[in-house]
């Protein structure tokens, strides 16, 4: 049961709006950053490491079962780009309500009552985790994988890349995702005695700056 939630969970077919975000790579696209699956790689790597790794700790966090709302406060925190703040807390609200569809949980239920203009996407993902049964290093890993695996689906269909190079790369990257959320997940259980201070809070401002210049662009593909 619980290896099948994680499945679920991870699917790019359940229903969380992730779809329809690139995570940064229309931006990048557009900057030129991104070109060629070379690029899409060196792109992936360095969000897996920064943004990926400051997603998994607070999804890993609130897998333990720590206070989703401080751990909502954590995450703002952690997000000084306004456009990514509200791309979090909209993917976070389509996240809960297909996991209190899926996985019907108080917990889940509290998230909703408390924080109707929505909670960033890494907290509900870890709540979303517990309710379905699943470890805090089972959230870090899917929050680490959806850091990368969005973007490079996305370029997929921004540069007409082979699909198959993208896969290629994801599974090259598949090492470094698990360090990333095992680093995720240790720092996570220590957050009942040393605060969510200890929680991963990587960097990463290029990711900030592409976030408001694609926000502020007229014509898009993708939310974000």
């Amino acid at each position: 049961m619980t290896r099948a939630a994680l499945l679920v969970l991870a699917d790019g077919r359940f229903p969380a709006g992730g779809h329809a975000h690139s995570g940064g790579m229309e931006a990048a696209v557009a900057s030129h950053s991104v070109y060629d699956t070379a690029s899409l790689e060196a792109f992936c790597r360095g969000r897996l490491h920064t943004a990926g790794l400051t997603a998994a700790g607070l999804a890993a966090a609130a897998a333990t079962g720590h206070d989703p709302l401080a751990l909502d406060e954590a995450a703002d925190a952690r997000t000084p780009s306004p456009a990514l703040r509200h791309t979090a807390r909209r993917l976070g609200r389509q996240m809960l309500r297909a996991a209190r569809a899926t996985w019907p949980s108080p917990h889940l239920d509290h998230l909703a009552h408390n924080r109707p203009h929505g909670v960033h996407q890494p907290v509900v993902l870890g709540v979303t985790a517990r309710a379905a049964g699943l470890t805090p290093l089972d959230a870090a890993r899917c929050a680490a994988y959806e850091s990368i695996g969005g973007p490079a689906t996305a370029a997929v269909r921004l540069l007409s890349l082979n699909p198959l190079d993208a896969t290629a790369l994801l599974a090259r990257l598949a090492g470094e995702l698990d360090d990333v959320a095992r680093t995720a997940a240790d720092a996570a259980a220590r957050v009942a005695t040393d605060g969510v201070g200890t929680l991963p809070a990587a960097s990463a401002p290029l990711m900030d700056i592409l976030g408001e210049q694609h926000a502020a662009r007229s014509v898009r593909l993708f939310a974000s």
